[in-house]
């Protein structure tokens, strides 16, 4: 059968690629960094496996549909509930930062004579929810011959500067003074990754640990409005741009009614946190998956502008975040 021919064909590089995830797990737990980030640099030093042989074909399914599927459950996570207990305020405050965050990174990639694609996929990354987002929106926009290169390249920035954060976005709202409550909305609202976040708001106090979280899930939630935006984007430029991605990815669909049926009620924390562990998985491994196929010289030949625009980024939003608590 077709069917079970492709799963055959494609089981080597999935396996290649669970076995990578593992590995990077077990280095996570026991060297206290991100999984994501293993996975990538382990993938990374597989990348002879895209070249030929029999797991290049299961490499491409964990690099694309693993990684829909992963994005999709992440909408377990997140209740309208916990949105509506930060106050509409914090809402605005965080939809308007991931929505100026993203242009910003569109306007300075171009000041620095880099894609649009390129400022959009970091800029989405750095407002959102750091690996996952780019993740997510590389496998929206239209593809190119550097994509995974960036894609990796992304992942990699996100997540050292988010590292970064945790340890000196704690000191930062220390020493301005900011209330347990401002300095939750700060943490949730600048630090990329969501493993980050609960770092950084647990060790300032209980009370800021609670509202990083749910801060941090209100941008994860943000998800999908973005998804849609950059497809709304792509149609109105037409051409290729518009026939490679879909108005609303399926994975975003999912994404929003399994929000939707878990602020309802209707599915039981057993079965959300079973379902929260499944898209962790799928995610470490789609990451891996994606770093075999990147190439260690092709990202060091992109140079230091993309490095600098994730910085800048990165700056912009933690700038705003902080102005925008101090005037409210």
């Amino acid at each position: 059968m077709p069917a079970l021919a492709q799963v055959h064909t494609a089981a080597p590089g999935l396996a290649v690629s669970a076995v990578v995830a593992i590995a990077a797990t077990f280095l996570s737990i026991h060297y206290h960094a991100s999984a994501m980030l293993f996975a990538l640099l382990l993938g990374m030093a597989l990348n002879f496996l895209t070249e030929e042989g029999q797991c290049r074909q299961g490499i491409q399914v964990a690099s694309s549909h693993v990684l829909r599927i992963g994005v999709a459950l992440l909408g377990l996570r997140i209740t309208l509930d916990q949105v509506g207990a930060l106050g509409w305020g914090v809402v605005a405050l965080v939809a308007l930062a991931v929505a100026a965050t993203v242009l910003a990174g569109i306007v300075i990639a171009r000041a620095m004579k880099l894609t649009n694609a390129f400022g959009t996929l970091t800029g989405g990354a750095v407002a959102i929810c750091g690996v996952s987002a780019a993740l997510a929106i590389a496998s929206i926009l239209p593809k190119h011959a550097h994509a995974e290169r960036d894609a990796s390249f992304t992942a990699i920035g996100v997540t050292a500067l988010s590292t970064l954060a945790m340890i000196l976005y704690p000191l930062v709202v220390g020493a301005l003074g900011l209330n347990h409550h401002d300095a939750g909305v700060f943490l949730g609202g600048t630090i990329h990754d969501v493993a980050q976040v609960v770092g950084a708001g647990y060790s300032v106090s209980q009370d800021t640990g609670d509202t990083a979280t749910i801060v941090k899930l209100l941008r994860v939630a943000m998800l999908l409005p973005v998804c849609l935006a950059i497809g709304v984007a792509l149609h109105v430029r037409g051409s290729e741009a518009a026939r490679s991605a879909p108005l609303l990815p399926w994975f975003a669909v999912v994404f929003a009614i399994l929000v939707g049926i878990n602020s309802a009620g209707f599915i039981p924390k057993p079965v959300a946190d079973v379902g929260n562990e499944v898209s962790r998985w799928f995610l470490v491994t789609a990451i891996a998956a994606i770093g075999m196929k990147t190439s260690i010289k092709a990202l060091v030949a992109m140079g230091l502008k993309p490095v600098m625009l994730v910085v800048l980024e990165t700056l912009f939003l933690a700038a705003l975040m902080m102005a925008a608590i101090h005037w409210r």
